[in-house]
């Protein structure tokens, strides 16, 4: 039987859409910082020569050059103040909470609270500048030995720099805003977005090559197929849950004796959901991004990464499964499902897993099923990651149409509607309690008159 948020969520419609004030000002306050952004893509750094990048761009798209491409929303195509995207403030997320986990000091800051979250902020903050400040230079370096500079020297690579660095952070903030202020997970829907605004482009070249020959009839069927296919199992698989049954004993207040109540654990199959194939995708980038633009003059230790990390070879495939798996694991005990915490929430509000011990014994229980949930829900990422990308390299598609950025596209979304349901929600529960309110002070004035006209008669 459906509970009653799912009956509310039911009869949601427009009229309900159109009354919820702060949730329609939340989207139009997440829409503007995106366009925002995505007019970022299309301011160039100073000193690009703009012919030969183009040139450039079309010769390197069927290699990581595509990759990076998508990631970044088409900005380091253009070579835009976006350059470098969102990529080095998530990598410096994923060396601070490994360290997190690893270092004492930093694990103990993370159970302080809201201050030492702050504190973990602004070293990853810190970590963006160094990692983002790293990239800037070996680009800019990496630009010029590919001849698509204007003007190399010293002038050139400390603008490009401080444009490119400034582009992050200024994205860092933005997806912080979107956020706090806005809908939806800030970081994530900027990678969405600069997906997002790319795909029409992608998909005009893929029918474009269908009919100049390049790619048979068959193929864009398949590969239509394909994509279906894919958002059907990750949509499948992102709902899944595995339920875990508790139970509340009888408690007794005052003289009265209530019975114990039950209910369910849900636990995402996936509960790290689209985090790790981002992680997996940002570490390879990180690489590559400098190899990719120094083109010919690119050392041997350069084209070796190139040779070997490109997109369907196997070592590529291989360290992106691997990373896939890891980071499922990693996040999903650090940050999505903490075992501890859950455990000891059961035990502070009475509840227990029948036939387990409250405290150390349900934590040691939780980890179990959720290690053996992993192993089917690592497996699922990593072959959407991976069965897509391999098809994809065979036949000339687009790096649109590959695994990472169908998932990521489909776990956005589902997760931006999830929040505007609960937002909804909130709005209808909050006009529920409105009415009851209005209506209890009507019958509290009505009863109010009756002893009034009873001592008048008196």
């Amino acid at each position: 039987m459906a509970s009653a948020a799912e009956q509310m969520a039911a009869n949601m419609s427009w009229s309900a859409f159109g009354k919820a004030t702060e949730l329609r000002a939340r989207i139009l306050y997440a829409l503007a910082l995106l366009c925002v952004y995505r007019l970022g893509t299309y301011i160039p750094v100073p000193g690009i020569d703009g012919g030969a990048l183009r040139d450039f761009i079309e010769q390197a798209s069927a290699g990581l050059g595509g990759i990076l491409n998508m990631f970044t929303g088409g900005a380091i195509g253009r070579m835009g103040i976006f350059a470098l995207g969102i990529m080095p403030y998530i990598s410096a997320s994923i060396i601070v909470q490994l360290m997190t986990a690893m270092v004492p000091k930093l694990e103990q800051l993370k159970k302080e609270g809201e201050q030492g979250r702050k504190k973990i902020n602004q070293y990853t903050r810190y970590g963006t500048v160094f990692l983002a400040t790293f990239q800037a230079y070996g680009l800019a370096v990496s630009l010029e030995a590919g001849g698509l500079v204007t003007d190399p020297g010293w002038f050139f690579r400390v603008a490009c720099v401080i444009t490119l660095v400034g582009g992050t952070m200024f994205l860092m903030w933005l997806g912080e805003q979107i956020t706090q202020r806005g809908i939806g997970n800030g970081i994530s829907l900027i990678i969405f977005v600069g997906i997002i605004a790319e795909v029409p482009a992608a998909l005009a070249q893929f029918f474009a090559s269908g009919r100049s020959g390049a790619i048979s009839p068959a193929v864009i069927i398949g590969v239509i197929v394909m994509v279906v296919v894919v958002i059907g199992f990750v949509v499948f698989m992102e709902r899944s849950l595995r339920k875990i049954h508790i139970q509340y004993p009888r408690r007794q207040v005052g003289m009265k004796v209530y019975d114990g109540g039950s209910s369910h654990l849900p636990i995402k199959v996936n509960p790290a959901g689209v985090i790790p194939a981002i992680f997996a995708s940002s570490l390879l980038l990180l690489p590559t991004t400098l190899a990719t633009f120094s083109g010919n003059q690119s050392g041997p230790v350069l084209s070796t990464i190139l040779a070997y990390f490109g997109p369907g070879q196997p070592l590529y495939l291989l360290f992106m499964a691997s990373l896939v798996v890891f980071f499922t694991y990693f996040y999903t005990a650090n940050v999505a499902f903490k075992s501890e915490d859950v455990a000891e929430n059961l035990k502070n509000q009475n509840g227990f897993i029948p036939g387990i011990r409250p405290g150390k014994r349900t934590e040691e229980y939780l980890d179990y099923v959720v290690a053996r949930i992993l192993v089917l829900g690592s497996g699922y990422l990593a072959a959407v990651v991976l069965l897509p990308e391999i098809v994809r390299s065979q036949f000339a598609i687009p790096f649109y149409f590959g695994g990472t950025s169908v998932l990521i596209v489909v776990s956005v979304t589902m997760d931006t509607i999830q929040q505007i349901q609960s937002h909804m929600l909130a709005h209808q529960y909050e006009g529920l309690i409105e009415k009851s309110q209005l209506r209890g002070k009507k019958r509290g004035r009505k009863g109010a008159k009756a002893p009034t006209r009873g001592g008048s008669r008196r």
